[in-house]
């Protein structure tokens, strides 16, 4: 089977496909590697929902969940050990990807323990020993960008470990990310690292974006509000990547690139349309631009390739209409500010909450297991 015509146009367009979804059964039936093979897969993603969704289905995990209560493993040490086993099998797989491209993509990524979202030296200390367990040169350390979390990605940076800094909802937010991955590179250069073995994608989520807008406009009811439904998810990550045009041409990066740095990409992430009205490709195919990340649950991946039409690059030409999106936002009464805060709290709880669940199920099958 050959990769659909629009997930090539996709590819051609500079833009990396990325799956957001892991488990043992994908890795162990050879399912992530058809996916690589025949969907032009080249890179993966998790988070603590994914993997409370993958241990809680299926038996794939009992025989280590098993071994691990003969040991006498805690329940926070089970789910350490469950998976970073599922991302050093995963980053085997795309290996290759990651050889073939240098390093850009290939990769696989794993998320901090969400309780420590708020903790800058605990989320420095977890993420270099994810990386030690994980072993692997092509993992990614998801970090996510609270104000704790900023400085915590430029001393893991700094370090010489890739970072994926995740829940990124506001403009301002993702300029103080884009400072502390320059940040991170100034003090490994410092320290004398290889600046061309760091990479760093920042993922800055959509579709949640939308779906509390919307709720505000349904609530406002009148014509002019819904004229906008649905297309402030799309112009904050439009005016997010011209953000990114600004960083990445500057004098500071310019120094850093001439060091061997790479930019640091933009990932669009929650790209799975969540209103039904909307369409299913939606924040696929409107977000294309050059050297970026789509990373899609399978069901979006899908639905692109099998009726995705990509019209080139959707993004640099539409900064003025995005802007007015956003004054159009401001001038019904909904605050950016506000709902960007609100997006952020409540994507750590939600993180929070799946991985208090998926410590729970852990335990409940140590228990099994040892009884």
């Amino acid at each position: 089977m050959t990769t659909p015509q629009p997930l090539q146009d996709l590819a051609a367009q500079g833009v990396s496909i990325w799956l957001d979804d892991l488990s043992r059964d994908r890795i162990c039936s050879g399912n992530l590697q058809e996916l690589i093979d025949d969907r032009g897969v080249v890179g993966v993603t998790t988070n603590p929902s994914i993997f409370q969704a993958a241990l809680s289905e299926g038996h794939a995990y009992d025989e280590q969940v098993a071994e691990l209560a003969s040991k006498g493993r805690t329940v926070d040490e089970a789910v350490f050990a469950l998976t970073t086993r599922d991302v050093h099998d995963a980053c085997e797989i795309m290996k290759p990807v990651f050889e073939r491209t240098g390093g850009e993509d290939g990769r696989v990524s794993i998320e901090v323990d969400p309780r420590l979202a708020h903790d800058t030296a605990r989320t420095v200390a977890e993420a270099k020993e994810l990386r030690a367990a994980v072993d692997q040169p092509n993992v990614f350390i998801k970090i996510p960008a609270t104000v704790e979390g900023l400085p915590a990605i430029s001393q893991v940076l700094a370090e010489g470990i890739s970072v994926n800094v995740t829940l990124i909802f506001s403009l301002d937010r993702y300029r103080a990310v884009m400072n502390a991955f320059l940040t991170g590179l100034e003090q490994a250069r410092e320290a004398g690292r290889d600046l061309s073995t760091i990479r760093s994608v920042a993922s800055f989520f959509v579709s949640r974006v939308d779906a509390e807008v919307d709720k505000r406009l349904d609530a406002i009811g009148t014509d002019d509000a819904s004229a906008v439904r649905g297309r402030a998810g799309l112009a904050n990550a439009r005016l997010a990547y011209q953000a990114y045009e600004e960083v990445f041409s500057t004098p500071r990066w310019s120094s850093l690139e001439a060091a061997g740095a790479h930019k640091q990409r933009p990932l669009w992430a929650s790209t799975g349309v969540k209103d039904p009205a909307y369409p299913d490709t939606m924040y696929v195919t409107e977000l294309v631009a050059p050297g970026t990340v789509n990373t899609m649950p399978e069901k979006t991946l899908e639905a692109t390739a099998d009726h995705g039409e990509i019209h080139g690059d959707a993004v640099t030409g539409a900064y003025a209409e995005a802007a007015d999106v956003l004054d159009t936002l401001e001038r019904l009464g909904i605050s950016y500010s506000e709902v960007v805060d609100q997006l952020e709290r409540e994507g750590v709880d939600k993180f929070e909450k799946a991985w208090g669940e998926l410590l729970q199920g852990v335990q409940d099958e140590l228990g099994k297991a040892s009884a």
